[in-house]
């Protein structure tokens, strides 16, 4: 019954059209921290910047509640960023540094997210405060089945390079 039930929910994300959002007028973190708690069992992501403590606790929360969590992050905005290496610490959830394709001084500059392979997040928000509090972001959601597998092809690339 339950496996029927998955089919069918799967079935009404993927025939929903896809949505835009602009931090001018709603919250990214909002929407994406309701993302989140919908979530079944897979969350993959690759994120430029990641300092945000509500999505972060949100993400933690969903792998207490048994989702495989996994993240990328770009190697020198880890490095530089105190406040991320606290919050990987504090949720230890599995996650992985990677550069850009010239390696030093090449950024990982991704930001999108796989949601129980069913729904992409992605757009220029950077997981970050100040992303939600200043800037003029976007958020892309996507439904559509041959763009999740391109976005999950790209995340399992990254994921093997990442040390």
């Amino acid at each position: 019954m339950e496996l029927e039930n998955r089919q069918a929910l799967s079935e009404i994300t993927r025939s929903m059209p896809d949505e835009i959002l602009f931090s001018r007028t709603s919250s990214v973190a909002a929407t994406i921290e309701g993302f989140i708690r919908k979530n079944k069992s897979l969350f993959d992501a690759a994120l430029y910047r990641f300092n945000n403590q509500r999505l972060a606790r949100v993400l933690g929360e969903a792998g207490k509640r048994g989702t495989r969590i996994r993240l990328v992050l770009d190697r020198t905005r880890y490095e530089e960023s105190e406040a991320t290496q606290e919050l990987m610490e504090v949720m230890g959830i599995p996650f992985r540094l990677v550069r850009g394709r010239q390696g030093p001084g090449s950024k990982m500059h991704h930001k999108f997210a796989l949601i129980d392979d069913e729904i992409v997040l992605t757009g220029s928000y950077n997981w970050t405060l100040a992303s939600e509090e200043q800037n003029y972001e976007n958020l892309l959601i996507l439904r559509e089945p041959s763009h999740i597998r391109e976005y999950k092809a790209e995340f399992e690339a990254l994921w093997q390079a990442g040390e």
